[in-house]
């Protein structure tokens, strides 16, 4: 009987060993379609198209696993190739935007909730966003406050699959000497997303072009100048600034000298999700009036009066608060 039981014991170890080594197949089978999907919906949505040798750089594999991987997705009939390219079909592009928006709304939560850098936001999101269902990424949204675009400037897809036009013109192609608004920050590949965020450059920032060669192009913010090789430069995308960011007298609140009353012309499109909400619930909200008044010996965070109290913010939630300072005349009246 001894011998028997050994042997089913034994049996049922393989038996397990056997299931975990295929579920972990169909785990990793699983990932790597909705990364290669999602990498589909990028080049598409950039105007570009997909094709082995992209695939193999986004997904680091050789040629054998890419070409398999390829087939499966057209026998599952999510891309339909074009010569050496390839185009998501209709019930591609439906999953591809599930782990695009599954891994925009993610970074935005990294970014604005657990606070990590945003050199590290992007790989975060990639180890979850293959776990987070249809459901579960719209209770996100509504916990977030439904964000518009991730911490890169690229647009979340709604729930019902809609996704604005890409905006923007990398800024090797920006016209020199003319203000334009940083709306996204190319992240791949990864060595000149981190020499962009290590010079402080940030989605929503107003710069110019002040120059451009074949070896440089150099911006500013009116304070700072950025220099870059034009490979770094192109994953810096500007687009026309709006009026509230280029009207004369506007300046963000951490530039607002102390004793200095301002109003509130609004937030911008960086302070999203639960951030957002709760500056708004500390009464930052268009039409305020607001007053620095008291900062620490660090100069961070500073205190302001608004709406009849006294609040302190820290100045990388300032700097998302948009304001105009107001005349004597009009401050004898707050």
């Amino acid at each position: 009987m001894r011998p028997l039981l050994l042997i089913l014991a034994a049996l049922a170890v393989v038996v397990a060993l056997a299931w975990r080594h295929w579920t972990h197949r169909v785990v990793r089978e699983r990932h790597r379609i909705e990364d290669a999907l999602k990498h589909l919906f990028d080049q598409e949505y950039r105007g570009r198209h997909a094709s082995l040798t992209s695939l193999k750089g986004t997904l680091h594999l050789p040629d054998g696993p890419v070409l398999a991987l390829v087939a499966r997705m057209q026998a599952l009939d999510l891309v339909r190739a074009r010569g050496q390219e390839f185009d998501l079909t209709p019930e591609g592009e439906r999953l591809a935007l599930q782990v695009v928006r599954a891994h925009r709304l993610l970074e935005r939560y990294f970014a604005d909730e657990a606070r990590l850098p945003l050199s590290q936001v992007h790989a975060a999101a990639e180890r979850h966003e293959h776990s987070l269902s249809a459901e579960a990424a719209n209770r996100l949204a509504a916990d977030l406050g439904h964000p518009t675009v991730d911490p890169h400037g690229d647009p979340i897809p709604s729930r019902e699959g809609d996704v604005p036009p890409a905006v923007g013109v990398p800024a090797t192609s920006w016209t020199p000497e003319t203000t334009g608004r940083i709306v996204h920050l190319e992240d791949e590949p990864p060595i000149s997303f981190a020499q962009i965020v290590a010079e402080g450059l940030r989605v929503g920032q107003t710069v110019r072009v002040i120059e451009r060669t074949p070896t440089r192009v150099v911006l500013t913010d009116g304070e700072n100048e950025y220099r870059f090789a034009p490979a770094v430069a192109a994953n810096v995308f500007l687009a026309p600034a709006p009026a509230h960011t280029a009207a004369a007298g506007v300046v963000r609140l951490p530039d607002l000298p102390d004793h200095v009353l301002a109003e509130i012309t609004g937030l911008d499109d960086r302070c999203q999700g639960f951030s957002r909400r709760r500056m708004m619930d500390l009464g930052f909200t268009d039409g305020a009036r607001i007053e620095p008044i008291l900062r620490t010996f660090a100069g961070d965070p500073r205190a302001y009066r608004i709406r009849g109290t006294v609040v302190a913010v820290r100045r990388d939630q300032a700097e998302h608060v948009i304001v105009r300072p107001l005349d004597t005349a009009t401050r004898g009246l707050a």
